[in-house]
């Protein structure tokens, strides 16, 4: 289908469709799901969970704690790294002479 048949169809312009397909605007969901459906084709979006680095189950694990549960775990976690600030540097130094 030619721009201009497809821009008639959906009451615009030939270049504002061709501005469209040049990447020179990023035409809304709608609107490019009006574009698609015009020219026989259905828009899907989908999404799918990505590796993002973070433990879910951690989370979930943390979640079904009470408020006062996780506070009481933040702070002995807080003890555990002032207690081991620069273990792993003074280790280090101690390897190296």
């Amino acid at each position: 289908m030619s721009q201009a048949s497809l821009a008639t169809r959906a009451g615009t312009t030939q270049s504002a469709i061709s501005r469209i397909e040049r990447d020179g605007v990023s035409p809304t969901v709608e609107t490019l799901r009006t574009l698609l459906h015009l020219v026989g084709e259905d828009l899907e979006l989908a999404s799918r969970d990505r590796d993002a680095g973070i433990d879910r189950t951690l989370i979930e694990q943390s979640l079904a704690l009470s408020p006062g549960e996780r506070v009481r775990r933040g702070l002995e976690f807080s003890r555990f790294v002032r207690r081991n600030r620069g273990a792993a540097v003074r280790a280090s130094e101690r390897s190296t002479r």
